[in-house]
């Protein structure tokens, strides 16, 4: 009797274990193709659409057939300064929360503190930004105020993703380390680091993304308008960006095809954010042949 009990509750249990893995493998097509649905809504009218002239030309207020050069480039020009600004600062303090912060409270109420700010809108950093550079400084609306502003915004999420990264490193690695007689800080630079790499990269990535994509941040610090010129370095332009001429060209201009030229400008967007993480993974894949030697 104890035997066919048995029997009945492995059964039982396969039972389970198949309706779960065919509940989750449906939940994951439905999210694979959700995705394809929303990247083919955005990309099937615009993408065919797209010519190199197009990519380069300057916008026109009036007449059809303007481009998105200076938007495009300063898009580039804004993420490239931004995580110029975050990376090390945000990689820094989140090797220091894992591996030198003590563990008292000051410690967790500044942990608390970085999360919140993670989950803070962006329109309050470009509240912030406006404050500091158009009206404290007296800036204006520019490249460097809107850059330090998206520093500002991905900041505290790219300190919590280095964290948790940092901590996730097993300790018998450190340990090892240490028996061989490395420092702390060479302990960090050639065994942490390395490990906590994949995971760093798709911080930065992520962060990347969003970024490119903002648009809030980027119409209180760096303006509705460009220089006039397809490649303007200066940094105190005003730095309209692919995202923010969207969004104008979508709601405000008057331009005869100015739907067509929404259409292009989002799927040059989400083309752009997509190369990006393509991007992104080339050091993760050299990172893993690495560690497999």
């Amino acid at each position: 009797m104890s035997g066919f009990t048995a029997t009945k509750r492995n059964m039982r249990a396969r039972f389970m274990d198949r309706m779960a893995t065919g509940l989750f493998w449906g939940i994951g097509l439905l999210i694979l193709l959700l995705i394809f649905w929303l990247l083919y809504t955005i990309m099937h009218k615009g993408l065919p659409e797209i010519t190199p002239k197009f990519l380069v030309d300057l916008p026109d207020e009036i007449e059809a057939g303007g481009g998105i050069g200076p938007m495009l480039f300063n898009s580039f020009y804004v993420l490239i300064l931004s995580l110029i600004f975050s990376i090390p600062i945000g990689v820094g303090a989140g090797i220091y929360m894992a591996e030198y912060a003590p563990a008292n409270k000051f410690t967790e109420g500044l942990r608390i503190c970085v999360e919140a700010l993670s989950s803070v809108p962006s329109i309050v950093f470009g509240m912030l930004g406006l404050a500091i550079f158009a009206e404290y400084f007296g800036i204006g609306l520019t490249i460097l105020g809107g850059s330090i502003s998206l520093a500002f915004l991905n900041l505290p999420m790219l300190t919590r993703v280095t964290e948790e990264a940092i901590r996730a490193v097993p300790n018998d690695l450190r340990n090892a380390s240490y028996a061989l007689g490395s420092t702390r800080f060479q302990c960090i630079r050639t065994v942490v680091l390395p490990v906590a790499m994949n995971a760093i990269v798709t911080g930065v990535c992520l962060v990347a993304g969003r970024a490119f994509g903002e648009s809030a941040v980027i119409i209180l610090t760096a303006g509705l308008s460009t220089s006039g010129e397809m490649w303007d370095f200066s940094l105190f332009a005003p730095g309209e960006t692919l995202a923010v001429h969207l969004w104008y060209v979508q709601s405000e201009a008057i331009v005869e095809d100015a739907r067509q030229i929404a259409d292009k400008s989002a799927a040059v967007l989400v083309f752009v954010v997509l190369l990006i993480n393509m991007v992104f993974r080339i050091p993760l894949w050299f990172n893993n042949r690495k560690l497999k030697r």
